[in-house]
């Protein structure tokens, strides 16, 4: 058995780790990926600019593991979900690619509600996801309307995912994970015939690929491919997975009758159920897993960008120090639990939320200031804004039990899981490494070339536990109390 590299892709970072035959991650890299969000409601990057952040994660990490990249055996790729990158046959962007947060299909949207008021949760009962505005089929509908000769050109629609494999391989497919939140159908782990119909898209399905298990090798490294990136022409590429699922899988969260946090750039809550789980109806999202699964999720689409959002606005005197992030977190301790009043609605999208409510106008701020509250109270109410919503959707979900599993960016605070412990009385755990989507697509890597045999296997190889951070009773009355000014001041903004 040979190193694995499982690549994640994210909406503001792009990840690379490299693990061995024990999944031990052994170098880990990240570089960021710029989002363009100049013109409102519109949030687009460049496809071929991640390419060339892809080429130097390859190297990054290979030399941190004191490896070449010709000595990894096999790779995974996951990648942010939905959106997508229009291209031609040779898998070159014919525009900029759109992210998950574009909202320029809304007015469309608007339109068939009007004509259908049933439309929206007919797709929730289809895909068990509420309609978000940057989803592939209306967006690729909001293409074919206002930019049709650009569409014509077009060979395929693709994921962020599948153009990376595509690159890599020269295979374009996609996966069963994109295809059914499309949206598409949950229960089939596929497209929907009645949702392309819905979007008017019927005469544009060839450019949404052929479907396959996110387990299987999608390709080989070619030649080209080769010399741009040090990978051995040949090496095996797995179709993959969106960024969700294989974080589900990864942080060991893709066995029922646990509660996964996932704290990234989204923030999200779910279980993993062996069955599409459709309630509460017409809220939060239905992730199809690799290994028939499927992960009930409640997401605040804005998580730990709030957090980049207060360096870069609140506090851009650490910005340039060795760990901005843990001076931030200082700073914001210096304020009381309640941070003296100071609320923070952490909806920090253009396209506003999903859950608690569904609200695409919904947008972050500040409530109950006053001219005593100083830096440091605005960034603990930021910090504890984004905890509160979290336990909202955790609450959502219906969880019952007495631990939580915290992975992505926001589980390598000290801050966060220490609020989450105390506000929702349940320990928290927190496990070894640090890209958990990426080890998520190194696992399914490993299943594609036959290392593991399925993906039972693969979830059953669950990092080791790092910490548990156990609830202290003596914060749990001030929580409440911060608690309950928090959702006073997000239900007079949601209604």
């Amino acid at each position: 058995m040979g190193l694995t590299l499982g690549l994640d892709v994210g909406s503001s970072v792009a990840k690379a780790a490299l693990y061995d035959s024990d999944m031990v991650e052994l170098a880990t890299a990240a570089r960021p990926v710029l989002q363009d969000r100049s013109r409102a409601g519109h949030v687009e990057y460049d496809a071929l600019a991640v390419q060339a952040s892809v080429v130097a994660l390859i190297a990054d990490v290979a030399v941190h593991a004191g490896v070449t990249p010709a000595a990894i055996g096999a790779i995974g790729i996951s990648a942010a979900m939905v959106g997508g990158v229009l291209v031609d046959s040779a898998n070159r962007p014919l525009r900029p690619a759109i992210n998950w947060e574009d909202a320029r299909a809304q007015s469309l949207i608007e339109g068939i509600v009007a004509q259908d008021p049933s439309a929206l949760s007919r797709i929730f009962r289809s895909s068990g996801c509420v309609l978000q505005q940057g989803c592939t089929l209306p967006v690729l509908a909001a293409l074919a309307a206002t930019e049709p000769e650009v569409v014509a050109r077009a060979h395929a629609f693709v994921s962020l995912k599948d153009h990376l494999r595509a690159w890599l391989t020269g295979d374009i497919g996609a996966d069963k994970t994109e295809a059914a939140v499309g949206p598409g159908s949950a229960e089939r782990r596929d497209r929907s015939p009645a949702m392309l119909e819905l979007f008017g898209l019927g005469p544009l399905a060839h450019l949404l690929p052929t479907v396959e298990e996110s387990e299987a090798v999608g390709g080989h490294v070619t030649p080209a491919a080769a010399a741009i990136t040090g990978l051995r022409a040949g090496t095996p590429v797995a179709v993959g997975a969106g960024d969700v699922p294989c974080s589900v899988l990864g942080a060991g969260g893709w066995n029922t009758g646990r509660a996964t946090m996932i704290l990234g750039t989204t923030a999200m809550v779910g279980q993993s159920f062996a069955q599409p789980v459709f309630e509460p109806q017409d809220l939060g999202l239905l992730f199809t897993l690799p290994g028939k699964r499927w992960f009930r999720a409640m997401v605040n689409v804005a998580g730990t960008m709030n957090l980049d959002w207060a360096l870069a606005t609140l506090a851009q005197d650490l910005a340039a120090s060795a760990d901005p992030f843990a001076r931030l977190e200082e700073r914001a301790a210096q304020s009381p639990i309640g941070a003296a009043g100071v609320s923070f609605l952490p909806y920090l999208s253009d396209s506003g939320i999903i859950a608690p409510v569904i609200d695409p106008e919904a947008r972050a701020g500040f409530a109950g200031l006053a001219p005593r509250h100083r830096s440091q109270d605005l960034l603990r109410a930021v910090y504890e804004g984004v905890a509160f919503s979290l336990v909202d959707l955790l609450d959502l979900t219906g969880f019952s039990g007495d631990r939580i599993r915290l992975v992505g960016g926001g589980a390598r605070s000290a801050l966060w899981p220490r609020m989450i412990a105390d506000i929702t009385g349940k320990a928290v755990d927190l496990f070894d490494g640090r890209e958990f989507g990426a080890r998520g697509a190194a696992l399914l890597a490993r299943v594609a070339v036959g290392e593991l045999p399925d993906i039972a296997s693969a979830a059953a190889l669950v990092p080791p536990l790092r910490a548990t951070v156990l609830p202290d009773r003596s914060c749990e009355a001030a929580y409440a109390l911060a608690r309950q000014t928090f959702r006073q001041h997000r239900q007079r903004m949601l209604g």
